[in-house]
């Protein structure tokens, strides 16, 4: 399996912005997506957004449509996910994950250990 390691993540104020990094290592990514999940304390972990990796293709969460956007730098072997206008809500650990080209937490089989993301209103 491959290893994720997440980092970028921080406090700002509300509608500020961050982007998170996710570095695949052990080998060159060949999952079919890259997931990105976010859990918040006493709540399941929740699905952000995926992005197919040969494709390109995006899908999100509808809290985050049109906030975050999902990106991929196959030569790096890196995932991002940059945050815009968060909001106190946003507030979470975030993971990367590979799988498939899903949004349920099975799907996925490599895991990160997760960045905080805190939100301050």
């Amino acid at each position: 399996q491959v290893q994720l390691g997440e980092s970028g993540g921080g406090s700002v104020q509300a509608g500020g912005s961050l982007r998170l990094s996710c570095a695949a290592s052990g080998r060159t990514f060949s999952d079919p997506a890259m997931g990105w999940f976010r859990q918040a304390p006493g709540k399941e972990r929740e699905f952000v957004g995926t992005i197919n990796w040969s494709t390109g293709w995006t899908t999100y969460a509808e809290s985050v449509e049109g906030r975050f956007t999902i990106s991929r730098d196959s030569a790096k072997n890196a995932g991002y996910l940059q945050m815009s206008n968060l909001k106190p809500e946003d507030t979470a650990v975030y993971y990367c994950a590979a799988g498939t080209y899903a949004v349920y937490v099975q799907t996925y089989n490599s895991w990160g250990q997760g960045t905080q993301v805190t939100v301050s209103s």
